[in-house]
Parts: C-alpha cells; structure tokens; sequence
C-alpha cells in the first residue's frame, strides 16, 4: 500500500515519532504505520492506553476471609525496676570497707558496706558507765528514802524532808531511764556502721570509695535495683481504656515484651497497673506490667516492643502482602470479575500471622493482589501466574 501526501517525507520527524511510541507497544506502533492519513491521528495516545490496559499482567493473588483474630494492642515500653533503694549512711563516720564489687547481685541482708565504728563503741561505753553510776546513786537514793520514810511515820524528821528523799530517789530513777535510753541509741548508731542490703537485687556503681568520709543521710553510697520481678511501663490510646479496664477486671490480661534486634521468644507477663489519669497532652493513659523476668533478659530503662492482648473477635483479614502504602493512605487492589482490579482504600487494623485484619474496605471472598501490584493502575487487567 502506497501513502500519498501533497508534501515531502521528512525523515528525522518519523524517527521521533517511532521513538516517542514503541514504548506505548508494537500493537500501536503497527497501527500508527498502516494509516493513510496526510495528518496524525489524534487518538493514537488513547488507543494505544487503551491497548495496554488489555493486556493482562501476571500477579499472585490472595482471598479476604473472615476468622477470629486476637485484638493486640502494639506500642513501645520500657523497663522499670519493681524496686529502687538508695542505699545511704545513717551516721558520719569513714568509709571503712565495700563488700561487693559494682554490678554484682546482693540478697536481702546482705553486708554492703562497713564504716569506721570506732567512735560509736566509745559512746555506747560511755552511756553504760552513766548508766551503772547512776544505777548506784538510785539505790542509795532508795535506800535514803525507805529510812526516812519510817522516821517520818514515827515523827522524827518533818514531811518536808521525807518529800526531798522522795523527790530524789524520783530523779534519780528518771535518770537512769534517760541513760538506758541513751544506750539503746548508742547501739543503734553503732549497728548503723554495717550497711545490709536492704532488698535483693543488683547493685550499680559506686557513688562514694572506700576513704571517703560519709553523712548521715547524704548521697547514695550506692542504688540497688530489683530486676526480678520488672515493671515495663507503656502507654496506650484513651480510645482502648474501656476495654482495657473491663478485661482487667474479668482476669489476668497478658502482655509480651519483645526485645528489639535480639533472639528468642519474647517474654510474657501481666497486666499490674493502670493508672489514674489520662494524660491530657497526648491522649493516652499509662499502663505497667509485671514480668517474672527470670532470665534477667529485660533491664530497667530498655526500650521494648509491648504487645498487650485483648479480646479476641472476627475479624475480616487479608495477606499481610496485599496491603500497600500510598499518598493517601493503605489500599489494596481487589481482583473483579471481569479480572481487572480495581484501587480500594483500606482501614487496616492489627495483624497476625501474616493477615492483616481490614476494618473497612474489603469484604469476605474478595480476591486482591499480593504480588505484582507495581505494574499495577485502577481498571488494568491481571492474571494469576498459577491460574485464578
């Protein structure tokens, strides 16, 4: 066949129009060639579009359906000892001695620290010498008294001086009170010189040397932290507090603590605390849950990956893979019958095991497309790589 024109073929304007179309495909091209037209069609661009648009992709697909899925709340927590002690002087004396190295685990009752006790035997020795003088001043008081007591019946002595016997032996018996309370201070102090961990846990650096001169009541000597059992403290959306709350009142509420980057199983415990307060400025409410935390693998202050689970309910769940990420938000590319797919904005919810559950956008039995989705645009053609 033999195209006529009134003017001259130019061939570098050919060229650029083959170039600028055999991406759009041979069907195109082929038709673009075969035209007698002395000028450009102008729905070759539409025709050509149209072309692809029939032209089946291949993609692996997958089918909503509808099971019970656990509803899991996801957020970020961190550990918190289940009990902090700073250990601290109680008298002003020298540091005398440590008896554990810095991040060893102590007992309850352990012996920490031993601090100069000297000065504190001193004054307890001291008291017990006021206290047996006074003792024997009390019993000759006593024994004044009983004497004069007699004369004063008899009427020897007036009644002005059977109250002063009387008046003493009095004081005197106050006196040794006074020192009997002055010994159990003393030992008292005096126990204060050995230090014993109050809790067990593990310790961690030490604040203060051995030499150093110590304060009642000053700095810590050292903290103790009691990592078993361990807090891991989270807070969740307002939005879930009802639900949360109701389920903690039926029962036990499990929470999993998953250690970013590391190994293993992640560890289980339960739901402790729920605090007061929502806290107005980011809309959540605080939550804590105790862990056995036998291994030691959680710490206090790490960052966890929390996972507190509630209810189970049905949910309508697709792959994990069909949902894709968009200006606009997630969606998925529902498979129809005439197999072209069409754009569906979804409202995803938690997973598990590989489904993602699908609160609005999908209903059950509706085939979407989990592999292939970037050759992918609303009204395309698709076929499953291993039939539908």
């Amino acid at each position: 066949m033999t195209c006529k024109s009134n003017r001259a073929i130019d061939p570098a304007p050919a060229d650029r129009l083959v170039w600028l179309v055999a991406p759009v495909g041979l069907l195109a091209a082929a038709a673009l060639f075969t035209s007698c037209s002395s000028k450009p069609a102008q729905g070759d661009s539409g025709s050509a579009m149209q072309m692809m648009m029939m032209q089946a992709v291949p993609v692996t697909v997958g089918q909503a359906s509808e099971k019970t899925v656990p509803v899991e709340i996801q957020v970020i927590g961190n550990g918190e000892a289940y009990n902090t002690v700073n250990v601290k002087a109680q008298v002003d004396a020298l540091l005398q001695e440590a008896h554990f190295t810095q991040g060893q685990d102590v007992k309850e009752g352990d012996v920490l620290f031993s601090i100069d006790p000297r000065p504190f035997e001193a004054t307890l020795q001291q008291a017990q010498a006021n206290l047996a003088r006074d003792q024997a001043q009390l019993r000759n008081a006593q024994n004044q008294y009983d004497r004069n007591s007699a004369l004063f019946k008899e009427g020897i002595i007036s009644k002005d001086q059977d109250e002063t016997f009387h008046t003493n032996a009095a004081a005197l018996e106050a006196t040794v009170k006074a020192d009997e309370a002055a010994i159990e201070n003393a030992k008292i102090e005096l126990g204060y010189t050995t230090i014993r961990s109050p809790i067990s846990g593990r310790t961690g650096s030490l604040s203060i040397q051995v030499g150093n001169l110590v304060k009642n009541n000053d700095a810590a000597l050292v903290v103790i932290n009691q990592i078993t059992p361990l807090y891991v403290d989270f807070s969740v959306p307002e939005q879930y507090l009802s639900e949360i709350k109701q389920r903690f009142a039926a029962g036990p509420v499990q929470v999993q603590a998953t250690i970013p980057d590391t190994q293993g199983p992640p560890e289980r415990g339960k739901l402790a605390f729920i605090n007061n307060t929502v806290d107005t400025s980011t809309g959540t409410v605080l939550l804590k849950a105790i862990f056995p935390n036998a291994g030691k693998r959680l710490w206090p202050g790490q960052f966890v990956n929390a996972a507190l689970d509630l209810q189970s309910k049905r949910s309508v769940v697709v792959p994990s893979q069909a949902v894709q990420n968009g200006p606009q938000g997630k969606y998925v590319f529902a498979v129809k019958a005439d197999k072209s797919v069409d754009l569906r904005p979804v409202v995803t919810g938690a997973t598990d095991v590989g489904d993602t559950v699908i609160e609005k956008g999908v209903a059950p039995g509706e085939i979407v497309v989990t592999d292939g989705q970037l050759r992918l645009f609303p009204g395309a053609h698709v076929q499953e790589k291993q039939g539908l």
